[in-house]
């Protein structure tokens, strides 16, 4: 069995860029295969020598000419296409042995990359893995600060051994550019742009991320200090002209005064998959964050926002403080589970709202699924006709009235769901309710209890009124209770479904 070919990028030069990946490669490959000048000094090696073990068989390909001139019959090019021949055996002798081979490349090893002339020999041979690297191009642009292309921009990347005069065509077609292999070819480069019309834009960046970089208007360095590693740059022409004309003080001045609001948020029932787009882009958007601390529980924590807590029995308390913070120039968002509109804050807010003081506050509210319609999506469609929604705590209301109401109900026939059902304070209330039902409605009447809904302990239960026993359920529960008309079937694969028809008797 055969060893694998690696060609791992390295990236620009700083090791901290060298991915994740490239350094477990690095760090279990049998050989370590790289490229160096006859000197022996290989910058790729400089980069990997942190990630390599310190046992691994290290095996230099050293270039037989760079920049000299050779007596080779085939020329520079001749000489060098023997050396990557000889090379690829020598790396192909350890492969057959069965060892892995990491290849090391600076940047990207199909951009420009050294590796890529082993990989043509080797690849079709024996099984090769490439890692990319970040380039150089990503490197300079990054320590330049200046993007390299916006919105409809393209980028043309060009090597700097073509002539002064292609360089200069092609440059002045380009919207962005980059000119790399260097060194000996500046100068010509150095012309192209100024035949081009582009000197005046154009960067030169040397050895980006280490510690021997060196940034400059390319119109100012001398052709002779620079090295191959080192990058022309024509960076984006619109980022620039949109950057300036933020930057215009006559437009800071235009910018109206930041206006604060309260948006209502409805995070539905449980989870993100229940949060509709318009509620997460509200929430993506809000400076401050109000509601009950559960609920802001659910909200995903940003250090840019800042969350303000607070017990589920103050709610006015709560909409007076989103409400303050807002007439100050703050966007926020009060949450609520559920729906803001059914049971939650959104009357809370725009009930406080009305007063003089915060008439001018802008006041949104966004819709969330209802606890009642989850509910009623896990066994089908109960609330397929009329219903009626009615919460069974007596905190805000007289219990006399919510029997009242329940009476009446039931004897409109109306599909109820029943919003906190019970407590631990109020254990009776449940019974009674179901007493009450049961004056105007058969024992048979389909109900259905669900209990945390969307969550990890979902649990629901289809029962009728007259085995509904009160004692397993609790303030985490939401009921629905059928009407005459609502009908529990179970289907081919024994799940239950219940739906109360569109039509009625007599219709």
């Amino acid at each position: 069995m055969t060893g694998t070919l690696y060609g791992v990028g390295l990236g620009p030069g700083d090791p901290e860029l060298v991915t994740v990946k490239a350094a477990r490669l690095i760090a279990a490959g049998d050989v370590i295969a790289y490229h160096a000048a006859r000197h022996g000094n290989s910058v790729a090696l400089s980069i990997a020598r942190g990630y390599m073990t310190g046992d691994q068989i290290e095996e230099p390909l050293l270039y037989p000419v760079t920049v000299e001139t050779t007596d080779h019959p085939g020329g520079y090019r001749g000489a060098l296409e023997e050396f990557y021949d000889g090379a690829a055996e020598r790396l192909a002798a350890h492969l057959d042995a069965g060892r892995d081979v990491v290849v090391l490349c600076e940047g990207d090893p199909f951009f420009y990359g050294s590796y890529m002339h082993m990989h043509k020999r080797l690849a079709g041979r024996y099984p090769a893995v490439v890692v990319p690297g970040v380039t150089s191009v990503a490197g300079a642009a990054a320590e330049l600060g200046r993007p390299l292309v916006e919105r409809e921009e393209t980028l043309t990347v060009l090597p700097g051994t073509l002539s002064p005069d292609v360089l200069a065509t092609k440059l002045a077609a380009a919207d962005s550019a980059v000119v790399m292999k260097l060194g000996r070819t500046f100068a010509g480069v150095r012309d192209a742009l100024a035949i081009a019309g582009r000197l005046e834009e154009a960067w030169y960046v040397e050895r980006a991320t280490t510690d021997r970089q060196r940034i400059a208007p390319l119109a100012e360095v001398d052709p002779a200090t620079v090295p191959y590693f080192s990058v022309a740059l024509l960076p984006s022409r619109v980022h620039e002209a949109t950057r300036a004309e933020l930057a215009a003080p006559e437009r800071v001045q235009d910018q109206p005064q930041s206006r604060g609001e309260v948006v209502v948020v409805g995070l539905g029932p449980a989870g993100r998959e229940w949060l509709t787009p318009q509620a997460q882009a509200a929430l993506t958007a809000a400076e401050d964050l109000v509601g009950y601390g559960p609920y802001l529980d659910r909200v995903p924590a940003n250090p840019r926002q800042v969350r303000h807590a607070s017990d589920n029995q103050v709610e006015s308390e709560r909409a007076e403080f989103a409400l303050d913070l807002a007439r100050r120039g703050r966007r926020v968002a009060v949450v609520s589970s559920g729906d803001p509109g059914v049971f939650a804050m959104a009357a809370a807010v725009l009930e406080v709202a009305g007063e003089d003081r915060y008439k001018d506050v802008p006041v949104r509210v966004l819709p969330g699924l209802t606890a009642a319609q989850a509910v009623a999506s896990r066994v089908g469609a109960p609330l397929g006709h009329d219903f009626c929604v009615l919460s069974l705590s007596d905190r805000l209301k007289p219990w006399e009235v919510i029997e009242t109401r329940l009476a009446a109900i039931a004897a409109a026939d109306l599909v109820l769901a029943v919003y906190n059902p019970r407590s631990k304070a109020r254990p009776h209330q449940l019974g009674r309710a179901k007493e009450i039902l049961l004056e105007h409605r058969a024992p048979e009447t389909p109900v259905v209890v669900g209990r945390d809904v969307g969550g990890a302990a979902e649990h629901v239960v289809v029962t009728t009124l007259g085995e509904l026993d009160p004692e397993t359920v609790d303030m985490r529960c939401l009921l629905i209770v059928g009407s005459s008309t609502t009908t529990a079937t179970r289907r081919g694969d024994g799940r239950p479904a219940v739906f109360t028809p569109r039509w009625y008797p007599g219709n």
